[in-house]
């Protein structure tokens, strides 16, 4: 059995978005070698949780995510 480390990173998105680009965003980063899960509360939409393999994906590429769609934000845990 392998052991895979993971880590969490919280998102925070600049612009408010509605719930066809969320959705768009969260299927971008589903798309990703290395994330696990991605999870956005309904109450704090501009707050993304993603859960991934550092050793697929650094969280600077995550962060590159948002860029790539027109996006600003900040990496707030690591």
């Amino acid at each position: 059995m392998t052991d895979i480390d993971l880590a969490d990173v919280t998102l925070h998105i600049d612009q408010a978005l509605d719930d066809d680009t969320l959705s768009r965003l969260e299927s971008e980063y589903r798309q990703r070698e290395g994330v696990v899960s991605v999870r956005i509360n309904p109450d704090k939409p501009h707050l993304l949780l993603v859960e991934y393999n550092p050793k697929l994906i650094r969280s600077h590429d995550l962060l590159d995510v948002l860029r790539y769609q027109g996006l600003e934000g900040e990496l707030i845990g690591l």
